[in-house]
């Protein structure tokens, strides 16, 4: 089932289903919308009810006021509204980057909503040492100030730079999905980098805050670079919790460059 919607707070949200079997939500980051995991949805759809969702703001999730700020609680909101529509008991959830802090806000105010989070390299600046939170602010200012004079393409490429992507140069599977830079795309990354960067970089979730009994699988991606500050938050989250980070395929856009490997991934954690 796609092209539904459900109100939340201020704004109608955009999401599809696919598959059958326990509902697994998926909640990406940057400009990714519902379309952006077609990929990975084809081979999850087999073992589980794979919901995903235009984050408030992207293609068809339209905000009644576009000028109003956003925050990573209120995309929470959104996507236990979401959830609601779908279940009644609580559900897996993948949450990548931006998704993954989503899905930690869920645990916290939305208890219940999910089961099981995989939060993999999660955007979650108050996780890190306060070195490496400083460094985290300091790039991402300046991935603000390049869109500031030059654009969105030139915080795009900033933006991959920073999070050790290469899009001209990246071990991929073959056969996916070309994702040209449409019209539609532009927007979702002016939407991207007017709003929610701000909303990572006001975000005070620590991870103290999260409950103890959540069950959260922390992950990294493979070939993610060490320094990276959303692969440190992941490792603060998996030492946090005394448990270990699980490593995916690909780096931190791996669930677009490797669908087949990231599936099997999904698929052996949460068996």
């Amino acid at each position: 089932m796609s092209g539904m919607q459900t109100q939340a707070s201020g704004a109608h949200i955009h999401y599809d289903v696919t598959g059958t079997g326990p509902v697994l939500l998926i909640s990406q980051s940057g400009e990714g919308d519902a379309d952006r995991t077609v990929d990975l949805v084809g081979r999850l759809a087999d073992r589980f009810t794979v919901v995903t969702y235009d984050r408030r703001g992207l293609s068809r999730s339209r905000p009644d006021d576009p000028s109003a700020p956003v925050s990573i609680r209120l995309h929470a909101d959104d996507a236990a509204a979401v959830l609601r529509q779908v279940t009644d008991g609580p559900a897996l959830m993948l949450g990548l980057s931006l998704g993954a802090a989503i899905g930690l806000h869920l645990l916290v105010e939305h208890p219940g909503s999910v089961g099981t989070l995989i939060a993999h390299e999660p955007i979650a600046l108050r996780f890190l040492a306060p070195a490496a939170e400083t460094t985290a602010r300091d790039k991402l200012a300046s991935v603000r100030l390049a869109h500031q004079r030059h654009g969105w393409r030139a915080a795009a490429a900033q933006v991959a730079a920073v999070l050790g992507i290469n899009p001209h140069d990246q071990d991929t599977e073959p056969g996916i999905t070309a994702f040209p830079f449409t019209e539609a795309r532009a927007a979702n990354f002016e939407y991207f980098l007017s709003n929610d960067l701000g909303a990572v970089l006001a975000d005070t979730l620590t991870l103290a805050d999260l409950p103890a009994d959540a069950h959260i699988l922390p992950a990294v991606g493979r070939t993610s670079p060490h320094d990276g500050f959303d692969y440190l938050a992941a490792l603060a989250l998996a030492g946090r919790r005394r448990v270990e980070a699980h490593q995916f395929p690909g780096g931190h856009n791996g669930n677009l460059t490797h669908p087949q490997a990231f599936a099997r991934r999904v698929h052996e954690l949460v068996s």
